[in-house]
């Protein structure tokens, strides 16, 4: 086990251990749902990289350990030796994935930009699970971070009428549902967007731009801006979402990458019947726990 890790997500996803497994250490398959480079001969190599991986220019992976049940590595990033490590254990219908990460660096380093790549850890490894569970499920992926670019767009395609979509990304109660996260919402052009609440976040994201069912554009206090536009056809919702305004020398990639995991959750409360998130524990060391929402699933 690692000791007094940094990050631990727990995250249900629907296939018995021995095909998670399968899915962590096949090359192939870490090159559909975690990286563009995957290179496996267990017990001695563990690597990955690419444009999709924080650091990701060269392999920087050594294990540390393996069985049948877990997979602890070093990672270094930004010339930091961290830890990382997956561990399955069986749950009826599926496995409970637990991912543990140390070496992050703090939260106000993170919010201040000068977190480096490290800053991307926790959000780069909630995407990824996000996306095994889909991969294990037979479902389409949500769109990787590319690490690499200035440019932050993504589409995605939900199986969901346009007004529902921005319904459940413009009301608070619903907004907190499906992304565990605490945030108040003020729905309407001047209205603030609150994560952790009005008392945590005063007023520094307002909605510059609210059409429903359409658009909607946030603007942060430093000039970043995040817009979601949605087109619907067929009953289901093209949504894009770009982030701009921001140094394209130093592109947010912890929050843009959060966002997208976020995506990958949104799309899973619109399209599965009885809809349950599959993260049962998010513990980041230094993050104020008023940011996240009680109720995981």
């Amino acid at each position: 086990m690692i000791e007094q890790p940094d990050l631990r997500l727990r995250a249900f996803v629907p296939a018995p251990p021995k095909t998670v497994y399968e899915a962590l250490t096949d090359p192939a398959a870490l090159r559909v749902w975690l990286a563009e480079h995957a290179d496996v001969e267990l017990p001695g190599k563990y690597e990955f990289w690419g444009r999709y991986t924080p650091d990701g220019a060269e392999p920087h992976q050594r294990v540390l350990y393996v069985d049948e049940r877990t997979i602890r590595f070093a990672w270094t990033v930004d010339g930091v030796e961290t830890t990382s490590e997956f561990r399955l254990d069986e749950e009826e219908d599926g496995t409970l994935v637990t991912l543990s990460q140390t070496d992050l660096p703090s939260f106000e380093a993170i919010l201040a930009d000068t977190a480096g790549a490290r800053g991307a850890l926790q959000t780069f490894w909630t995407l990824a699970i996000a996306n095994l569970a889909d991969y294990l499920a037979g479902r389409a992926l949500t769109p990787k971070c590319d690490f690499t670019s200035a440019d932050l767009r993504a589409e995605v395609v939900i199986d969901a009428a346009p007004e529902a979509v921005f319904e459940s990304m413009t009301q608070t109660e619903q907004f907190c549902r499906w992304s565990g996260a605490n945030v108040e919402i003020e729905p309407y052009v001047g209205g603030r967007f609150a994560m952790g609440g009005f008392d945590v976040d005063p007023g520094g994201v307002k909605f510059v731009e609210f059409e429903p069912g359409r658009k909607a554009t946030l603007r942060f206090a430093d000039g970043l801006t995040a817009s979601w536009e949605l087109e619907g056809s067929d009953g289901k919702t093209r949504l894009t979402s770009v982030q701009s305004g921001f140094d394209p020398a130093n592109p947010p990639y912890p929050g843009w990458a959060g966002w997208l995991a976020g995506l990958a959750e949104l799309r899973r409360y619109h399209e599965l019947p009885g809809w349950t998130s599959i993260w049962r524990q998010i513990e980041v060391t230094g993050v104020p726990e008023e940011m996240f929402s009680a109720d995981l699933g």
